[in-house]
């Protein structure tokens, strides 16, 4: 299975409709949709897609038509993510009439060839199941702590300054040793 760690777009053109094909990280999927319909308030259509793997490890995946005739948008465009057995990623496509009708096929073929477009321009990574913790400590510690966390490229979730720091991280778990192991050399943060 692979994912993505980034953002990518493609457009492809047939017959005069543009299609501009949006693949980002799952977790991001709803607020790029909403910007993407306030950015592109002239197109007709919001095709989606997106495969993600829940807290049970099961691969949840639903696509959208958004109004294109049943079957023909948001379907081609799932199967796409699934030939290239992508996870916890979206896949949205604005649609602009071009003022030619495509037909059945023709709409299959274009969705899914501009979804194929934006995955193969994409940077792909495998995909690793991560490991979410989250850590306590001194102010004067922020420093050091965002130091060797940016040095091992953990991703903070989250970040809390009360009397105590607290951020919320996630990595896959062979990474999360390494963490563990930074964090038990300074035994006075705890880490759960």
């Amino acid at each position: 299975m692979f994912t993505i760690k980034d953002e990518f777009e493609e457009t492809l053109e047939v017959k005069k409709s543009k299609f501009i094909a949006h693949l980002i990280p799952y977790k991001d999927f709803e607020n790029k949709l909403q910007q993407l319909k306030q950015s592109h308030p002239k197109a007709r259509h919001f095709v989606t897609a997106y495969r993600y793997i829940n807290e049970y490890e099961q691969i949840i995946e639903a696509s959208s038509d958004d109004g294109e005739p049943k079957g023909t948008s948001g379907k081609p465009s799932l199967m796409v993510l699934q030939g290239h057995d992508l996870v916890n990623v979206a896949v949205i496509v604005v649609r602009y009439f071009g003022g030619i009708k495509l037909g059945t096929g023709g709409l299959v073929r274009a969705y899914g060839d501009a979804v194929n477009l934006v995955i193969e321009n994409a940077d792909l990574f495998p995909y690793e199941k991560m490991e979410t913790i989250t850590i306590e400590f001194d102010y004067t510690d922020v420093r050091h702590v965002d130091y060797e966390l940016n040095k091992l490229d953990i991703d903070i979730l989250s970040k809390e300054f009360l009397s105590k720091v607290i951020y919320t991280i996630s990595a896959p778990k062979e990474k999360m040793q390494l963490v563990h192991s930074f964090l038990d050399s300074i035994s006075h943060i705890p880490h759960r």
